[in-house]
């Protein structure tokens, strides 16, 4: 794996945790707001739409530099839009991002060729 494709699955796995963050404080408002007095809904939402954003972008590029199958970057892209999806969407890219590291320790090495 090359440096800027590492540094693009870096960059969606930092955004997808606070993604999915800002999605449930949004729920958390939403449910405040038709019970209390309290809204804070027209913040949270700016914030969660602009880590939403961000997410999308970030996943439109690693899903470029990664060259990953539909499914694979289906399965990220709905995993942006479940409440808590953003945290097994961190917890899979980190996983991804260590098998990376070894595949390309044991090329260095010579253990495996590919």
């Amino acid at each position: 794996m090359d440096n800027k494709t590492a540094t693009a699955l870096r960059r969606l796995r930092l955004v997808s945790a606070p993604e999915a963050v800002s999605f449930l404080l949004l729920l958390v408002c939403s449910v405040l707001k038709r019970t209390t007095d309290f809204n804070a809904v027209p913040v949270m939402g700016m914030i969660h739409g602009v880590l939403f954003i961000l997410y999308v972008i970030f996943w439109a590029d690693a899903w470029n530099r990664t060259k990953w199958p539909l499914k694979t970057a289906a399965l990220y892209f709905v995993l942006s839009v479940l409440p808590t999806g953003g945290f097994f969407a961190e917890r899979k890219l980190k996983r991804e991002a260590e098998d990376a590291v070894i595949a390309s320790r044991a090329r260095k090495e010579g253990i495996v060729n590919a």
